[in-house]
């Protein structure tokens, strides 16, 4: 790729496509988080019915070790819901705090080109180029 083709990074039009780029991928992101809330979450809680349904009565905390231990697949599906929903959150408080990394903003830049370069026919041209 050549520099001229490219369109300049302080061209207002470009950076408005870029920042509508990253909200589409930060929504993105809450998305998938949501989605794995909605199916993993609760097939992973009604595995761990029973173990609900004692914590309720004697609240202990070698009950919820003993409870997660013996339920593996339940602790695994609540343990990546968990930790994809802390993955996003300290990536997105990261950008609001520091700003987007220079790799990840270049990244944003070259999709766009890219996209622009493909014109209407790409998936996400409606929503980041119209």
């Amino acid at each position: 790729m050549d520099q001229s083709e490219q369109p300049s990074i302080t061209d207002p039009s470009f950076a408005q496509q870029v920042q509508r780029l990253y909200q589409l991928t930060v929504y993105g992101r809450w998305l998938f988080v949501g989605c794995l809330w909605l199916t993993i979450a609760p097939v992973s809680l009604w595995g761990l019915r029973a173990e609900v349904f004692l914590w309720q009565q004697y609240f202990t905390w070698v009950a919820v070790r003993y409870g997660l231990f013996y339920h593996p697949l339940s602790t695994f599906g609540l343990a990546f819901c968990i930790g994809m929903t802390a993955a996003v959150l300290v990536w997105q408080s990261r950008n609001i705090l520091l700003g987007l990394p220079q790799p990840e903003k270049q990244r944003l830049e070259r999709y766009v080109y890219r996209i622009r370069q493909q014109g209407a026919t790409h998936p996400l041209w409606k929503w980041v180029c119209d």
